[in-house]
């Protein structure tokens, strides 16, 4: 009986340098899709998907994390006094159970694999998911629900993949692939941004994965790999052969918050499916155009 995946780990440690001097102050992960913060909406990914329980990995700079999805009796207690019922659902829809949100410093910037071995104590045994705020992905059905079912089918771990122009294979972990058909592909090997002419594969890894836990075992070694970091890329390959570990081509699209024009792009996409303001947003995109 495979156990089901109730655990999510957000690495937001990072400094955001590719946004200062907005993110000087303000976490990146904190800067809004509209009227939401990047990070909220991929709470709000984990929470369709079954999630229960929610691990932040931050740092110094990050405590406007925690005061988000905390409550907040006295602004609360003023839109109720106000009437301002709308407000005041969203407000509480940000908000975290008690007892289900835990927070962990990655104290040295040594790579993603090292952040999520941050998150080990809290883990333990347990199969989990991990999403990197910066990818947004905008889907009929949120990408993580989608992985999860995929998970219910075929077990071990599960990383979603979108197919990038070779060119680009340096910037991501790419597959080498056994089979494929079509929508989940059989992995038997990762290589963390290969050149080009190296590159087993087209089929790039990114901010979605479902692991087992044995890949805390090679991330407790501590092993530096691509850039002098420790690689998550590198820990999970080591779970190739031991378990099952496929790519997912999840349905919807993709965009890269953690680059300046990828942020606008969001912006503008996800405002596009909102009832409330497509048509505002529409209109004012052909006067600018």
């Amino acid at each position: 009986m495979r156990k089901p995946v109730r655990k999510v780990v957000f690495p937001v440690a990072g400094l955001g340098t590719r946004f200062l001097p907005a993110t000087k102050a303000i976490p990146k992960e904190m800067l809004p899709l509209v009227d939401r913060p990047l990070l909220q909406h991929a709470v709000e990914e984990a929470r369709a998907a079954g999630i229960e329980d929610f691990v932040f990995v931050t740092g110094r700079s990050k405590r406007a994390i925690e005061d988000h999805f905390d409550a907040d009796t006295e602004l609360n207690r003023t839109l109720e006094e106000r009437g301002n019922a709308a407000a005041l659902e969203e407000v509480r829809h940000s908000e975290l159970a008690p007892g289900r949100c835990f927070y962990t410093r990655q104290q040295q910037p040594l790579g993603l694999g090292h952040a999520v071995w941050c998150a080990r104590a809290v883990i333990g045994n347990d199969p989990f998911a991990i999403i990197l705020p910066d990818d947004f992905v905008l889907a009929d059905k949120p990408c993580l629900k989608q992985m999860v079912e995929a998970y219910d089918e075929v077990g071990g771990n599960v990383v979603a993949v979108v197919d990038v122009p070779r060119e680009h294979t340096r910037r991501y972990g790419i597959l080498d692939v056994e089979k494929d058909d079509g929508r989940l592909a059989t992995v038997r090997g990762l290589v963390e941004k290969p050149k080009p002419e190296d590159a087993p594969s087209t089929l790039s890894i990114i901010g979605r994965y479902i692991l087992q836990p044995e890949v805390f075992d090679h991330l407790e070694r501590g092993v530096r790999g691509a850039g002098n970091e420790i690689q998550l890329t590198d820990a999970m390959a080591t779970l190739i052969g031991r378990q099952p570990f496929h790519g997912l081509r999840f349905e919807g699209r993709r965009f890269d918050c953690g680059d300046k024009v990828g942020f606008i792009e969001a912006t503008v996409a996800h405002a596009l499916t909102r009832p409330d303001m497509a048509d505002t947003v529409r209109d004012a995109l052909k006067k600018l155009l």
